[in-house]
């Protein structure tokens, strides 16, 4: 299932479970999870892009090793509200990892990476560091703003 809807997702998920964050880039894929209980997201890894199907397999052992149960993957949305080729390839992304039998959720990533660049800066991150730890961090932005769409989600 592939949904844009936390409650739908939320109905895929009656016991809850850990969760993973994506933000898809074209270059590297930002990772982040959150707890069982769906408090709070924390950046995880960060998965250099090769071809799909090693990009897969990286995500399904960290999958398999943190006992995840969905996903959510950042969805690039115009300010506008359209749609852009970059949300046409994160859906077709998100359409391969269908097999994978999780439930996957597409929240709106419009302001992560402004987001979490900001804070990196406020932080005077330098800007070799801020490239290393943006995708990351976005990854943990989108999951956090889903977990607390799936605490609220009317069922």
């Amino acid at each position: 299932m592939i949904t844009l809807y936390a409650a739908q997702f939320r109905e895929a998920l009656p016991n809850g479970g850990r969760l993973i964050g994506l933000d898809v880039g074209t270059k590297t894929i930002g990772t982040a999870l959150c707890d069982a209980g769906w408090s709070f997201a924390s950046p995880a890894l960060l998965i250099r892009r090769t071809k799909f199907q090693k990009d897969k397999a990286a995500l399904a052992e960290i999958i398999k090793a943190q006992a995840v149960v969905g996903l959510v993957i950042g969805l690039p949305i115009n300010l506008d509200g359209s749609e852009s080729p970059r949300s046409q390839s994160t859906r077709a992304f998100a359409q391969n990892l269908k097999d994978m039998g999780l439930p996957i959720l597409l929240q709106d990533e419009r302001w992560s990476t402004v987001a979490v660049t900001r804070t990196l800066i406020e932080q005077d991150a330098s800007r070799a560091k801020r490239a290393e730890l943006v995708d990351k961090m976005a990854a943990a932005y989108i999951l956090q703003g889903a977990i607390d769409a799936l605490v609220t989600a009317q069922i």
